[in-house]
């Protein structure tokens, strides 16, 4: 893979993320709470965020003014006031040399073990949100006083899971849903989703932040999930008959794995049905082991507008996971061998995943030192990442197929290779996830997602809650029949198959012979 020219910025992708992730250094268990961090951001071209310990001071970021010092003071002895019972002190190292050796945080430890544990997570992640956040407002917040407030709320609780919820609420004041905290068997859970194998039922899900509704983004081709008749955009009410309105999409996909041999039951309700109709439905899914391929290809000939016989590779991505790019290669160099002579590449209903993986894949199709995305970090400062050099594996015309089901790394990829000349876009609007996670693991196993970056595409088109509108829009109207699409894939010489009436296809193979016919022109 060719090289990538990357700024120094955290960068990590889901639900829909992008994302990536990293295990912080382990600290002893004491009564203390012996931390030593230093919560610096880490390089880009690792596209990891890290917690490093005992940094010497000119790793650091530049240096904070007096006052931010005298702040940090006045932080440390506003929490030191009024301890009771058994003190817990963290020591922190943060950002400015002046404080590099040490800054120790003394805060009124709980009695309850489980609770003072997640003291310990709440002070990391303050730390790192104080640190790497992409809003230095703190959505124009005092963030200090907002922990202060915090570790007080949690000292009386005698419960973990309520501890957590403190975390949960202080991160929720922020105003962005994508910077969260997640359990440790949700992250394993992530963990698993971004390797490619889990045992589950072939469900892709994701919580609408406006409405609290789970709603499924895809489900894997003959999956228990697809076998029941379960589609994209229908809604899941229950798991196992617990309502699930609210709850992450990390938490629902917990609920819906587990071992092979076991089943779970999902009450549905059909996103695409009428409110008048009884869409509402209860189905008991067998758990399966689900390999996650990313990649699914067909070759559609066809004969075009000249009478020329070609074939057409068709590429569906259907999430951004670590084998994505290379699993992409093998695919086209497949299909480069059966002769294809141009391409279509399905991001439709792609939520994201790794950003680093979206990357990966652009560079397989652009030359030379292409812009891929834009970032903007926390200053305001923007950062491109450009390619080094790149050599595509193929130059054939290629077409990209988007929808609303388009998130994050897929909208990464389909602004590098539209706004770079090499594809015209096909179908709806795309979601509009324009901000990019890091992911760190905390010294529990929880993890913490956090909004590090913004992005823009290549021509700084902005694609945060506004998405990416396609050149050429497609819609069920466009082929009134499936008779018409029939006849239409029959006099392109394709067989019947699962590709035969999806009109965005048909759309997409229309402007693929415009493109022959335009360069023939040429």
């Amino acid at each position: 893979m060719d090289a990538l020219r990357r700024p120094n910025l955290d960068h990590i992708n889901s639900s829909p993320i992008s994302s990536i992730y990293t295990k912080t250094p382990q600290t002893p268990t004491s009564s203390t709470l012996p931390y030593k961090y230093r919560f610096s951001s880490s390089n880009f071209n690792g596209y990891h965020s890290k917690c490093k310990v005992s940094t010497p001071p000119q790793a650091l970021p530049k240096a904070n003014s007096n006052e931010s010092v005298e702040s940090n003071k006045k932080l440390v002895a506003s929490i030191a006031k009024g301890l009771i019972g058994l003190a817990a002190a963290v020591s922190v190292c943060l950002d400015s040399p002046a404080l590099a050796e040490s800054l120790t945080i003394a805060f009124p430890a709980s009695r309850t073990h489980e609770v003072n544990a997640v003291q310990r997570t709440l002070v990391e992640t303050w730390g790192l949100i104080r640190e790497t956040f992409v809003d230095p407002t703190f959505n124009h917040q005092d963030w200090d006083s907002k922990f202060q407030q915090t570790m007080v709320e949690m000292l009386p609780l005698r419960t973990a899971d309520a501890a957590y919820s403190k975390i949960k609420g202080m991160l929720s004041t922020l105003g962005d849903p994508f910077t969260r905290i997640i359990s440790p068997k949700e992250y394993q859970s992530f963990r698993i989703g971004s390797d490619g194998n889990v045992q589950g039922v072939g469900l892709f899900v994701n919580t609408e932040p406006e409405t609290g509704h789970l709603v499924v983004l895809s489900c894997v081709e003959g999956s228990p999930a697809a076998r029941a008749g379960i589609h994209v955009g229908d809604e899941l009410i229950e798991i196992n008959g617990e309502r699930v309105k609210g709850i992450s999409g990390e938490a629902a996909a917990q609920k819906l794995r587990g071992h092979v041999g076991t089943s779970v039951t999902v009450k549905v309700h059909n996103g695409k049905k009428l409110a008048i109709d009884s869409s509402f439905r209860e189905v008991k899914l067998p758990r399966e082991f689900i390999r996650l391929s990313p990649i699914s290809s067909a070759i559609i000939p066809h004969k075009t507008p000249n009478g020329h016989v070609s074939k057409t590779g068709y590429v569906k991505l259907l999430a951004f996971s670590q084998t994505a790019a290379t699993d992409m290669k093998h695919a086209i160099r497949e299909l480069e061998n059966q002769g294809v002579e141009s391409y279509i590449l399905d991001l439709r209903n792609n939520p994201g995943g790794l950003v680093k993986a979206g990357l990966d894949v652009a560079q397989i199709w652009l030359d030379g030192d292409e812009t891929l995305v834009n970032t903007i970090d926390r200053d305001g400062n923007m950062l491109p990442i450009n390619m080094i050099n790149g050599h595509a594996l193929t130059r054939d015309p290629l077409v990209v197929l988007v929808n609303e089901g388009s998130a994050s790394a897929s909208e990464i990829l389909a602004g590098a290779l539209h706004d770079n000349g090499r594809a015209k876009l096909i179908g709806n609007r795309t979601f509009g996830k324009g901000k990019i996670q890091s992911v760190t693991e905390l010294h529990d196993g929880s993890a913490l997602f956090i909004t590090v970056a913004k992005y823009l595409s290549p021509a700084l088109h902005a694609i945060d809650q506004v998405g990416i509108a396609p050149d050429v829009q497609c819609t069920t109207e466009m082929l009134n029949s499936s008779k018409e699409s029939a006849a239409f894939m029959r006099k392109k010489g394709v067989a019947s198959s699962s590709l035969e009436g999806d009109s965005c296809i048909l759309v997409a193979e229309r402007e693929l012979d415009n493109q022959e016919s335009k360069g023939s022109a040429s």
